[in-house]
């Protein structure tokens, strides 16, 4: 039996998945954390060399030497990682969520154009994006900028580390900004652009490309961001436009579908990037505080001194309100937002209090409020993707029930649990088992270890209820919006 292996170097910590290749049974799982630091407001940075400790100790728990027949990547999009030439790195890595580029992403929305922008990387500059954070420390670190003598991606430091070789893939690299999302490849237009040395960048492979062996000889796969490789995970692999959608409830929140074209929405009001399957793209709407937006009032809500409240405990007592919570909306916004508002200002709100609404009401205008924001992207991914007919979820909060029937209502689509619900890590070992020669291609590997299971169907007397509370949920940000911005045009 060959076992695959999949890490995926997450924001707050490495999982692995081993993986039969017969049939996908999940063989062992490990974990392990690491720190997050926030220097400041809106920063968001890590130490890469924790990432390599996660990841050495990860792989170690999951089997030993000669156990492992091939390693698939993933992890975390967006985050620059700068090496010297030595190969230390000189900072620690600026990550996805970081917010402070707003200057420099408006700075290179003027020097390329937004339309000539959105036409070759299928994006506008946003703060998560890798490209602005070279820029903020071109000018706020210049000293640092001076040494630089590589970049890389989060998952792609592990890949430097463990085989040696300076690579990324076409998925993950669709997310820097400096990428020909359409001709997968880097862009000599937004290299020259934005002065960035070519020599600096990884080389660019598909995802079930091999782009590396360990030093025991087991094959690396180039691997995926983590949306790309969670929708493979959960069997979005392309395969038609009627195929199925990805619906991920992790601590953001992701509507993914599969493409066969290059297609950028002219606003970039979603994400057109690279798929993981080799020819093929994707059209994603991405919410910043999805499950993240449940965890922040589970801590809100704790006794002092507390851990966090139970938020089983807190979904049970959600159970006894009625859909639209007698007015109560949530915006959850706590991080800003990407789609459909490219508004890293954007804040959380609770609107519509009464004295009869207690945590159990909170909590569930926060399962109503994230299927909202969930819906809104579905809209937008629709309008380039075509109109799915079934959901595939995955993440931590497709665990909960009662959510995923509110969010099957919001959305009017049947949601399909898999049997492996890490998706992100499950998809990495599938595209280690291509690159092994264990699958033909993608579609083979999806084909014998993806399995779906039980389909969540929206609960028809909700539909209406939730028609009317989200009307008042996207008025809600227009009007908070402007009331921030009140000479705004």
């Amino acid at each position: 039996m060959t076992l695959l292996a999949g890490l995926d170097i997450g924001t707050s910590s490495v999982k692995g998945l081993l993986v039969a290749a017969d049939d996908g049974a999940v063989v062992a799982r490990a974990e392990v954390a690491h720190a997050l630091s926030t220097p400041r407001p809106g920063w968001a940075e890590q130490d890469p060399a924790d990432w390599w400790a996660g990841a050495e100790a990860v792989l170690s728990q999951l089997g030993r030497a000669g156990e492992i027949g091939a390693i698939g990547l993933t992890g975390q999009m967006h985050g620059l990682v700068a090496l010297g030439a030595t190969g230390r790195a000189l900072r620690p890595a600026m990550l996805w969520n970081d917010g402070r580029t707003g200057a420099e992403c408006a700075e290179i929305e003027q020097t390329v154009g937004l339309e000539r922008l959105i036409a070759l990387t299928g994006n506008r500059a946003l703060t998560g994006f890798t490209a602005p954070k070279l820029r903020w420390i071109a000018r706020h670190e210049p000293e640092v900028y001076g040494q630089i003598a590589r970049i890389m991606l989060p998952k792609d430091y592990v890949r430097l580390r463990l085989c040696g070789e300076h690579a990324t893939d076409v998925a993950d690299a669709s997310g820097t900004l400096l990428f020909d999302v359409a001709r997968r490849r880097w862009s000599e237009e937004m290299l020259e652009a934005l002065e960035v040395d070519p020599a600096w960048l990884p080389q660019a492979l598909e995802s079930p490309a091999v782009s590396g062996v360990t030093a025991d000889g087991v094959p690396v796969a180039a691997g995926a961001g983590d949306q790309a490789a969670g929708a493979l995970g959960v069997g979005v692999d392309g395969l038609g436009r009627a195929g199925p959608v990805s619906i991920v409830l992790g601590t953001s929140g992701v509507v993914f579908a599969a493409a066969d074209a290059f297609a950028a929405d002219p606003e970039a009001r979603v994400h057109a990037f690279c798929h993981a399957v080799p020819g093929g793209w994707h059209s994603m709407g991405v919410m910043l505080s999805a499950a993240g937006s449940l965890r922040w009032l589970a801590d809100a809500v704790a006794p002092p001194g507390g851990s966090g409240a139970d938020i089983g405990v807190l979904v049970e007592e959600a159970r006894a309100w009625e859909p639209g919570c007698e007015g109560l909306t949530f915006l959850p916004y706590l991080a800003g937002e990407r789609t459909p508002h490219a508004d890293p200002d954007a804040r959380g709100v609770f609107s519509g209090l009464s004295l009869r609404h207690d945590r159990g009401a909170l909590t569930r205008a926060v399962l109503e409020g994230v299927a909202f924001g969930l819906r809104d992207g579905l809209d937008l991914v629709a309008e380039n993707a075509g109109t799915p007919s079934l959901g595939r979820v995955s993440g931590g909060g497709a665990r909960s029930r009662l959510w995923l029937q509110i969010l099957a209502s919001v959305l009017e689509l049947p949601l399909q649990r898999v049997a492996v619900d890490e998706g992100a890590s499950f998809g990495a070992a599938l595209l280690g088992g291509v690159a092994a020669g264990v699958f033909g291609d993608v579609h083979e590997a999806v084909a014998a270890c993806v399995r779906p299971g039980e389909i969540i169907e929206p609960v028809a007397e909700w539909i209406e209820p939730y028609r009317a509370a989200r009307e008042r949920f996207r008025a809600l940000y227009p009007a908070l919006r402007a009331a921030r911005y009140p000479r705004a045009p």
